[in-house]
């Protein structure tokens, strides 16, 4: 099934048009939104859109089902609830992935504090680059696309680790932001815009650039329990309804909510406990299935993919991902099992992407559901 490639992410002031209305995309700012903000997020989407919100996988927010008529009135909500850009131009450079277990005055919340107040400094990169700021005591987005990553290194200090390199540049203290703006200079002078993103860019790094330091030990991702800072909380292919989200916060008495690539959400200073429509067991099956909206609600999918996906999820072992296309985009790396949706029907493969050679075509919902034993 062929599909089409956007060479943009959508945002709040750059919708993008779905088969259930326009998705409009916020990006908060140090993964995090005060209680006031989510609660004002939650009711915007039940008056403006479906009620439905998303976690993404580059841990932003999205409200759906937007009607075009309603999109003045959901972007003056936003912003007086200081959640969206002064422009396009801001909101584009804005893709910044912040480590959500940042503490105050810590390295994660002190550089990304000083990339957003310098982005205009930042050369004119391709729309869907991004930065990952991961200064904890390990790095924790590891699995999270980005094209450029600041993390902790194995001798304790900063790295620069640029994608598709194992090993990161050193930064010296105080001069780690004005190192990976020097690198964004180069990717655009060596010719990087044509590749369109790091990993793609073939280039040879500048002598000064050497990378030379391993990062530090990997932390896990979080999962839903009981945390210091609060409580976690899962949301079945990231998706929340908007009401379930506002009682959680209030209920649990959060004072703000922090958002993950995980599809998992860190609610602040929040009493522990299960919550309507989100998932507490760590273990849910439904954390280790990904599915994109499909039909109807994407117009480039041609089958049905959640109700699939709920129903393979316990008869799957490891990573299950269920792609409405090639295009993958509930998960852009592989899974133990991925089904794609290719012209009204499913092809399997395993240890694969949505987009690789599929082993077996052709197949029906209910032949997919006998294969795996879950009919």
């Amino acid at each position: 099934m062929s599909f089409e490639v956007k060479g943009w992410c959508p945002g709040a002031l750059r919708p993008m048009l779905s088969g259930d209305g326009y998705v409009v995309r916020v990006r908060p700012r140090l993964a995090e939104l005060s209680a006031a903000q989510a609660l004002g997020l939650c009711a915007a989407a039940e008056e403006y859109g479906a009620g439905l919100i998303d976690l993404t996988n580059r841990a932003n927010l999205q409200v759906r089902g937007v009607q075009p008529g309603a999109l003045p009135d959901l972007l003056t909500t936003l912003t007086d609830l200081g959640l969206v850009d002064a422009d396009v131009a801001t909101e584009t450079r804005r893709n910044i992935l912040t480590a959500p277990t940042w503490a105050d005055g810590g390295d994660t919340h002190r550089l990304t504090g000083e990339l957003l107040a310098r982005l205009e400094a930042l050369p004119d990169l391709p729309p869907k680059m991004g930065f990952a700021i991961d200064a904890g005591p390990g790095p924790m987005l590891r699995d999270t696309p980005a094209d450029f990553r600041i993390e902790r290194g194995s001798h304790r200090g900063l790295i620069l680790r640029p994608e598709g390199y194992p090993l990161g540049i050193p930064l010296l203290p105080g001069a780690e932001i004005d190192t990976l703006i020097r690198l964004c200079d180069w990717f655009v002078a060596s010719g990087g815009a044509a590749a369109g993103r790091m990993a793609r860019h073939h280039a040879p790094l500048p002598a000064w650039a050497e990378p030379s330091l391993a990062p530090a030990t990997r932390r896990p991702p979080l999962r839903p329990g009981t945390h210091a800072l609060g409580a976690i909380h899962g949301a079945a292919f990231g998706q929340i309804q908007a009401g379930d989200l506002a009682a959680a916060i209030l209920d649990s008495k959060a004072s703000a909510i922090r958002v993950t690539p995980w599809r998992v959400l860190l609610l602040l200073d929040a009493t522990p406990g299960p919550r309507t429509g989100l998932l507490w067991d760590a273990d849910a099956p439904e954390l280790r299935a990904d599915a994109c909206p499909g039909a109807p609600f994407c117009p480039q999918s041609s089958v049905e993919t959640r109700a699939l996906a709920l129903a393979l999820a316990p008869h799957v072992q490891g990573r299950l991902h269920v792609s409405g296309c090639a295009k993958g985009c509930a998960r852009p790396g592989p899974a133990d099992v991925v089904i794609t949706g290719e012209n009204g029907a499913y092809g399997v493969a395993l240890n694969a992407r949505a987009g690789d050679s599929l082993p077996h075509h052709g197949l029906s919902a209910e032949q997919v559901r006998a294969h795996f034993g879950a009919s």
